[in-house]
């Protein structure tokens, strides 16, 4: 094997965080890319990682069917770290042993130091004791030959446990949620102390090496790139244009389902400030014609995809001549979702995409963004300049309002709740609360609500409002607001609102409820 780049390679065993330490490694300046345990042997020979981590998962290593390490990992002599089931599938696999748990442990808990450890360097010492976040049925009851313990819990034994000579490590707790509070530092230890990464990562380097992988791909041909009005799509173009300029052209399918003043901003961006050659197609109409009647979410959803792809269609043709249809694919988009049985995993929700576009018109993909989460997409905005109200801007889902009013959609309910999101976005702003919060949003609900206005009797509109903190989407808390302000909020859309007598909040996070009603 050729010698180890400056990178981590991440095993999923079906976590429903195993996105979480592939940020986590990032955070410390490490590239990190995750693939699924079925196909983790061929990753590793791509990536020639400096060293592994391997996932939690839902199995259980006492189960025939449980998924396994590849050899190959065990055979490189290169540093493992194990999580939870990556402990416990670690030791099953080495010589260990692995029974089943009186009771678990689930939630916070709490592990005493019993030994140094380079994982805890600069960190943790010698009998004191800290919070971690523990989830497991299973423990780890003996210790494959050279594993030594360093830390334990009243459920786990074994804890934390090194095996200093092979570079290995192992925990039974997940330092990659924020429950764990020095997670990130345990991660970044094994990174950069163990593996010997510099952590020098930057958006810099991202960005002069995609430039010169777009150049080498597209060469002199055509590139057409689809405007959503996102910061995705945003980030994406101006990248794409940095790299090969006026071979890019931009369609913006204005679906008339963006918020207040959107439309115009992206307009305004592409080809005021970045002179991108632009087509501004208003399909406000079409779309809203297509929705009438509809009223399932996916229904919905599907439409959209659809209408957008067929326009978008029409405008490459007229534009002529392009090889290469660029996307503003994230990378949790295209991280495969895997079960620990590796069959597929159940889709929560249809995501807006051009789908099977490019194969349809012949076209190859360009996604400068696909290794990348939603912040760092962020920073790679701020590295090539683009406006902070863009790029800081809360995430906006593809079908726009149209998953954002339940039930059918039509023009003036999407006026309605325009002007209703933008007040409250307004207040948010004017209270500097923006960029504290993930994403802030109005829903306006298919129900109608006795009210008194004046001297008389309404029977109006109900409107939810919605706001929560995040790290990246996958779980969300409620936003607090101060005492005063949903009050003030709520006045100002029944008085400035035509059609709204009654305005609620959301207090549901997530799980159970998802950040969007649809």
């Amino acid at each position: 094997m050729d010698s180890p780049t400056q990178n981590i390679l991440i095993v999923d065993f079906g976590s429903q965080v195993t996105q979480l330490i592939a940020r986590r490694v990032r955070e410390a300046g490490v590239y990190s890319e995750i693939a699924p345990f079925t196909t983790a042997a061929e990753a590793f020979e791509r990536l020639k990682p400096a060293g592994v981590i391997l996932s939690g998962s839902p199995a259980s290593v006492l189960d025939a069917e449980s998924p396994r390490v590849p050899d190959v990992i065990f055979d490189s002599g290169l540093p493992v770290l194990g999580i939870c089931y990556g402990q416990q599938v670690m030791m099953h696999q080495l010589g260990g042993e692995v029974t089943l748990g009186d009771s678990g442990e689930f939630g916070r808990a709490f592990i005493e130091i019993a030994d140094r450890c380079e994982l805890f360097d600069g960190m943790w010492a010698e009998g004191e004791t800290h919070q971690v976040w523990m989830s497991h049925g299973d423990k780890v009851t003996a210790l494959a030959d050279g594993f030594r313990p360093v830390a334990s819990s009243p459920g786990a034994p074994f804890a934390v446990i090194a095996n200093d000579a092979k570079r290995y490590y192992a925990m039974q707790f997940h330092p990659e949620v924020v429950h764990t509070p020095d997670g990130g530092r345990l991660i970044a230890n094994f990174a950069r102390h163990v593996c010997g990464l510099a952590g020098d990562w930057t958006m810099a380097e991202f960005r002069d090496a995609k430039i010169a992988e777009i150049r080498a791909q597209v060469g002199d041909g055509k590139v057409i790139c689809g405007l959503s009005g996102g910061v995705d799509s945003a980030v994406a173009a101006v990248l794409i244009h940095e790299a090969i300029g006026d071979q890019l052209t931009c369609v913006f399918v204005d679906h008339g389902l963006m918020r207040a003043g959107e439309a115009d901003q992206v307009v305004s961006l592409f080809r005021g400030a970045y002179n991108i050659p632009l087509v501004h197609v208003n399909a406000e109409a079409l779309f809203l014609n297509g929705l009438a009647g509809l009223t399932d979410p996916e229904a919905k959803r599907k439409f959209i995809g659809k209408t957008f792809i067929d326009v978008f269609e029409d405008e490459a043709k007229k534009i002529g001549g392009a090889g290469f249809l660029a996307q503003g694919t994230l990378y949790p988009d295209v991280i495969e979702s895997v079960s620990f049985t590796g069959g597929p995993s159940v889709t929560i929700k249809s995501h807006h995409n051009v789908g099977g576009l490019p194969e349809r018109m012949n076209m190859q993909l360009v996604e400068p963004l696909r290794e990348l989460f939603k912040d760092e997409v962020r920073a790679l905005g701020r590295e090539l300049g683009l406006p902070e109200i863009f790029v800081g801007r809360h995430p906006f889902p593809g079908p726009g309002l149209a998953i954002r009013i339940p039930g059918e959609v039509t023009k003036e309910r999407c006026d309605i709740l325009r002007k209703a999101d933008a007040i409250y976005l307004e207040e948010i702003r004017n209270a500097g609360l923006y960029d504290a919060i993930w994403q802030a949003f109005a829903v306006l609900l298919p129900v109608r609500s006795v009210g008194v206005m004046g001297d008389g009797r309404t029977y109006d509109n109900v409107l939810a409002l919605r706001a929560v903190t995040s790290t990246d989407g996958m779980t969300a808390e409620v936003f607090g607001f101060p005492g005063d302000f949903l009050p003030r909020v709520a006045t100002r859309i029944v008085n400035e609102v035509r059609g709204v007598n009654r305005v609620t909040y959301d207090y549901t996070s997530k799980p159970p409820g998802t950040i969007e009603w649809e």
